[in-house]
């Protein structure tokens, strides 16, 4: 035992497996909130996509997200994580590398925080992880399954890294020039946003009779996985300083401010102008509430993340409801869960927001950095005679905004028109006619009073005890109940 370390309790002591660097606290939290933002991509967002679309489109559109878990994660130690944290390659990326070792996992984290590299790897995952989900939001029910499956592990590589390093990453060129984003409203949801649309528009709209009659098969379903996303925002936000600081303590309670001002301003539009009050309406509202906080969410006051909440629920409920029906662009691109309007347009103005209601105080607690003056909105320079610097600051958020959104308009365009050389990016037609029986072999819902087995499900019979001939066709189609 080392005699300086004598008077902790021997839990604290630092040993082989607790180094002298690691904060036990900061550790856990960090965990704990990694875990937050993967449950609210599984299961928060598979039940979500899974009970929005029409029930032919349940098991592909909630399949879709799972699938996207787990191949990001296998990339991401393979190679995503070093391209957007590691050692430095250019401005804009790392050196590709993996993280699978001792000597990476074990040592402590980038930018001294006091936890292991593993829980960062970990944590940065789950954000790729959901950022790959949002973008899958656009393309239900039409895209080929296994152009997405090529898609996931491309646009990873070569969008999302540079988003990330460049913004992200201590040595990357926007996060020297001070651009604010506190948990990803540039990296995730503008990004996501951004591509989702792109994608959508190269892949095509859903066949007619779907996009003209778009009822949810499970609202209450829907309810659920949306709350999942909302509670999970907890971790989203106050993981993000990496620490369990009094800043990630402000983080939470701006993002439940802020949602909930938007949902209950998106409710009161609605009422107001078409005299129902939307249960999907709220939804969307929530969602556009935690999006527009996201950047800004341990850098701005309480009063800010109101006023926030107010113009996420109205100036996406705006372009959504009202300027989509008369833009001949946002027409033409069938966008299934309107990804543009809840991520894209909140994302942006969240990170315009940020720029004007940056508080240099507050993001001294979260940059703990000695140029933390730098990072002051323009509300406070106009107020604190430093004019200069919150301009410069709008000026950074929108070089940001300008830059996401050439990197992935580029980069998802170059990625959709590769892979249609490989396979088609949309379904046949009698896939899209059918959905996901002729798709998965499987469907939603099945009722097993009727009988009725999944017929093309390669695996129905190795888990209900159906004889098979060699060609996997069940002799059986049906069972005793």
């Amino acid at each position: 035992m080392d005699p300086k370390y004598a008077w902790l309790p021997s839990n604290l002591q630092p040993d082989d497996a607790n180094p002298e660097w690691m904060n036990k606290g900061d550790n856990a939290w960090q965990m704990t909130a990694a875990t937050m933002v993967g449950l609210q991509s599984i299961p928060g967002l598979v039940i979500l996509y899974g009970s929005i679309v029409k029930k032919k489109w349940a098991v592909n559109s909630a399949f879709m997200a799972l699938y996207a878990f787990a191949a990001v994660l296998v990339c991401w130690v393979g190679w995503g994580y070093q391209l957007s944290f590691g050692d430095s390659f250019l401005p804009f990326l790392g050196k590709i590398d993996d993280a699978l070792d001792q000597h990476v996992l074990l040592k402590q984290a980038f930018a001294t925080y006091k936890f292991a590299n593993a829980t960062m790897v970990y944590f940065q995952f789950v954000f790729a992880a959901i950022t790959l989900i949002l973008i899958a939001g656009a393309l239900l029910g039409r895209m080929n399954f296994i152009a997405w499956m090529m898609f996931v592990p491309l646009w990873l590589t070569f969008s999302y890294t540079v988003g990330a390093y460049s913004i992200w990453c201590p040595n990357g060129w926007l996060s020297k020039m001070g651009l604010i984003d506190y948990s990803g409203g540039f990296v995730i949801h503008l990004s996501s946003g951004v591509a989702g649309f792109t994608a959508a528009y190269w892949v095509g709209p859903r066949a007619p009779r779907d996009r003209e009659r778009f009822p949810p098969n499970n609202i209450l379903l829907m309810l659920a996985g949306a709350g999942l996303l909302w509670m999970g925002w907890t971790g989203f936000n106050g993981g993000d300083p990496y620490m369990a600081s009094i800043d990630a303590s402000l983080a939470v309670l701006n993002t439940h401010i802020c949602a909930a001002t938007s949902l209950l301003t998106w409710l009161l539009l609605d009422i107001l102008f078409f005299e129902k009050p939307s249960v999907i309406g709220a939804t969307q509202g929530m969602i556009t509430g935690l999006v527009c906080i996201t950047p800004a969410a341990g850098v701005v006051q309480g009063w800010a993340a109101i006023i926030m909440g107010i113009l996420s629920g109205s100036i996406p409920w705006f372009t959504m409801m009202v300027l989509h029906k008369k833009t001949w662009l946002l027409k033409q691109v069938d966008d299934t869960m309107a990804v543009f309007h809840t991520h894209a347009v909140a994302g942006t103005l969240g990170g315009l927001l940020t720029g004007f209601f940056a508080n240099p105080k507050l993001s001294r607690l979260f940059y703990m950095s000695p140029t933390w003056e730098r990072y002051t909105g323009l509300a406070y320079g106009l107020n604190n005679g430093r004019v200069g610097a919150g301009f410069r600051q709008m000026g950074v958020q929108m070089l940001g905004v300008v830059f996401v959104i050439g990197v992935n308009v580029l980069v998802t365009s170059l990625i959709c028109l590769l892979i249609r050389v490989a396979v088609p990016l949309r379904m046949s037609e009698e896939e899209l006619s059918i959905g996901d029986e002729q798709v998965h072999g499987e469907e939603a819902y099945a009722l097993w009073g009727d009988g009725e087995k999944f017929e093309k499900s390669v695996h129905n019979s190795v888990i209900h005890g159906a004889d098979q001939n060699v060609s996997g066709q069940s002799k059986n189609t049906r069972v005793s109940v």
